[in-house]
């Protein structure tokens, strides 16, 4: 028995290697689903046959965040998984300083909105502007919009006029197109009583006086909206945050303890 591993009382708790493992290897599969989805609609979309056409776009092409956000998924699922199963210390340390990044940037990004709030909201405003440029240019960044005011019962940045930056909706005389000074089918208050969407609803809206533009479609502003929506649930979306923030804290902890286990036993073997 003088070859025992566990003989000066070190041992690797399974209970934290199978639970990281069991916890990553959900990350790692719902990672690979999402690139997976990213890469099928880039696919969809003819951008893999032209790669350069995915940064032609004006605005945000939503497939971005499937990809991005399934890309750091997979690899810190990998690197908990793989690390936890075969007791690598060099993949846990890397989960934990990953995880950790991951934490202090979102600490960071946290502290700085609330210390600039209005340079956030400057930010916002030409997002959402850029966006409506690029409205018509691509389907996925179409149906974000359209969900988006949808949603928050919205219509443009700040108002129902930041369509007048789109070449298929603004008002100049040299418009051609039969959404001149029309706002997308997104902006139109709904009727409870129409089982079919009436996607021309917007057209010509803005020709009418102001005073009867909100009689047909919502005139507030995505930006303001937005803001009266998170002071409306401001308790949920903190109450998200902080079970993140602890979730992350939580998994660097285990596998931190993982590695002091590891690394125990292997000091023991060599000792004994």
């Amino acid at each position: 028995m003088s070859g025992n591993p566990y003989k000066g009382g070190h041992e690797v708790s399974c209970c934290i290697k199978y639970f990281i493992f069991g916890f990553n290897i959900l990350f790692w599969l719902l990672g690979m689903a999402l690139v997976g989805i990213g890469i099928w609609a880039w696919s969809e979309k003819g951008v893999l046959s032209n790669i350069s056409s995915i940064t032609d776009l004006g605005g945000l092409d939503p497939v971005w965040l499937f990809v991005v956000v399934g890309g750091v998924m997979f690899i810190l699922g990998f690197a908990g998984c793989i690390g936890a199963l075969r007791e690598n210390t060099f993949l846990l340390k890397f989960f934990s300083v990953f995880l950790g990044i991951i934490f202090f940037l979102e600490l960071t990004a946290g502290i700085l909105a609330f210390v600039f709030k209005d340079w956030i909201k400057d930010q916002l405003n030409l997002f959402i502007n850029n966006n409506i440029r690029a409205y018509r240019d691509d389907i996925d960044l179409q149906n974000l919009i359209d969900f988006t005011q949808e949603y928050w019962e919205c219509c443009g940045a700040f108002g129902v006029d930041d369509w007048n930056l789109n070449i298929y909706f603004n008002c100049t005389d040299g418009n051609p197109s039969r959404e001149k000074c029309g706002v997308p089918f997104s902006c139109c208050t709904k009727d409870p009583a129409e089982d079919v969407i009436n996607t021309q609803c917007g057209y010509d809206i803005r020709a009418k006086p102001d005073s009867e533009q909100k009689d047909y479609i919502n005139v507030k502003g995505c930006v303001p909206q937005f803001e009266k929506w998170l002071q409306d649930n401001l308790t949920l979306v903190a109450g998200i945050f902080i079970g993140v923030a602890l979730l992350q804290i939580f998994g660097i902890c285990l596998a931190q303890n993982l590695v002091s286990d590891i690394e125990a036993v292997r000091a023991s073997c060599f000792f004994t």
